[in-house]
């Protein structure tokens, strides 16, 4: 999921396991928790990207993690705040949360952010400095009353929830890493769901100004969690809908596949998107809730693999396909390059009418007959983002 879901996820956490003894403070350190199996991210700097997007969820997603990190990150916790120089590490983390929000919306917007931004934001630092300040260094801080169990705990569910949740997208988590590369995906929600979110957030924020010991903090942080559950498990009964619907359309014109899968679109539970393996390629096509008839009209594409070089021994090739699960299609944009394609995350339409890959992976030939990936693309084509919401609201509304 994406990185605010699991910062609200593992801030609930927080809250549940060590909220009473220590308030907000649970919140903090679960949400960090619920960041640290994402920092894998930082593996780009110094790998090939191929390599960057083979590690991307997968030993820092797994149960193995999970239980080695927690007892190390919780240690480095307790002896934080046993150590003299508590006050201005916690002062260090707190001006690192308005460079985080700006980054985080710079990512989002990827055009930078405005000077009204920047200068609400100083603003914010100079009101948060005062508060450090009178906080931290007027008065002695006061240590948290939580043992070093007690945040070893908070950080085992706050991580081992993160690689849970990503489990029920699509692209897949190495969950059972080092002793398997097999990736869980279980195809039931988009990477970002409102619906899942946005109550979630609501009923921690409105929790982290109670006082601790009171009743409704607790409860506030529950109903974000079952909330959460039982839309996860709405997710997996609309699956198990989609399914039947594909299956029968399948049937009922005679396609003879070797397997499907089916998967919702971005930002939404309501289309989803159905792909099916035939001999030597595939039919795919959309399904929304709101359809007038229980079908999926869909269409044919080939793999094309004669476009690439048939040598086993690729690297590139046998990661690229291993990342897909085989689900993967060959196109030459032009300029002859080649392009692997992952099905998986849908075919969009550019506004020329030109069919756009969600996921697509550019590669270039080497010298030795080997493949190079050049880069990980990944969303709709630069400059088309409103016009693949445009399609997308559109075909929720259903034909």
């Amino acid at each position: 999921m994406d990185s605010l879901t699991q910062i609200v996820l593992g801030a609930a956490v927080g809250e549940i396991v060590l909220g009473k003894k220590i308030g907000n403070r649970a919140l903090l350190w679960g949400a960090v928790g619920g960041t640290i199996p994402d920092l894998d991210v930082l593996s780009s700097i110094f790998v090939s990207p191929i390599e960057s997007l083979a590690t991307h969820r997968g030993f820092s997603h797994s149960i193995a993690f999970a239980l080695l990190g927690s007892i190390a990150f919780g240690w480095i916790i307790h002896r934080l705040y046993q150590s003299k120089y508590h006050k201005y590490m916690a002062a260090i983390g707190w001006f690192l949360i308005p460079t985080g929000v700006l980054y985080f919306l710079e990512r989002i917007f990827e055009r930078g952010v405005s000077a009204i931004l920047v200068i609400v934001t100083i603003l914010f630092v100079l009101a948060m400095g005062r508060w450090i300040y009178r906080r931290y260094f007027v008065q002695p801080p006061h240590p948290p009353d939580a043992s070093l169990r007690d945040w070893q705990k908070l950080m085992f569910w706050a991580i081992f929830t993160h690689p849970l949740l990503d489990c029920f997208t699509t692209y897949g988590t190495q969950l059972f890493q080092p002793l398997s590369d097999m990736r869980v995906a279980f195809c039931t929600v988009s990477v970002v769901d409102p619906i899942y979110t946005l109550p979630f957030l609501i009923s921690v924020i409105a929790l982290s100004f109670l006082k601790r010991d009171r009743h409704m903090r607790r409860r506030l942080a529950w109903a974000g969690i079952i909330w959460s559950s039982l839309y996860l498990a709405f997710t997996v009964y609309n699956k198990q809908r989609v399914n039947h619907i594909w299956e029968t359309t399948l049937q009922s014109n005679d396609i003879a596949y070797k397997r499907y899968m089916t998967s919702p679109t971005i930002l939404n539970n309501v289309l989803w998107y159905c792909l099916a393996e035939t001999e030597g390629g595939y039919v795919y096509g959309q399904y929304s809730f709101f359809d007038k008839e229980d079908k999926v009209y869909f269409q044919h594409i080939s793999k094309q693999e004669h476009l690439v070089n048939p040598n086993p021994d690729d690297a590139t090739i046998h990661t690229l396909r291993w990342f897909s699960n085989d689900y993967y299609v060959f196109t030459n944009p032009g300029d002859h390059s080649i392009q692997l394609n992952d099905l998986r995350f849908g075919i969009s339409l550019t506004k020329s009418g030109d069919q756009h890959f969600i996921f697509n992976f550019p590669l270039k030939l080497k010298s030795d007959g080997y493949y190079e990936m050049i880069q990980s693309n990944g969303g709709p084509p630069p400059g088309g983002e409103k016009e693949m919401l445009r399609q997308l609201w559109s075909r929720i509304k259903g034909i």
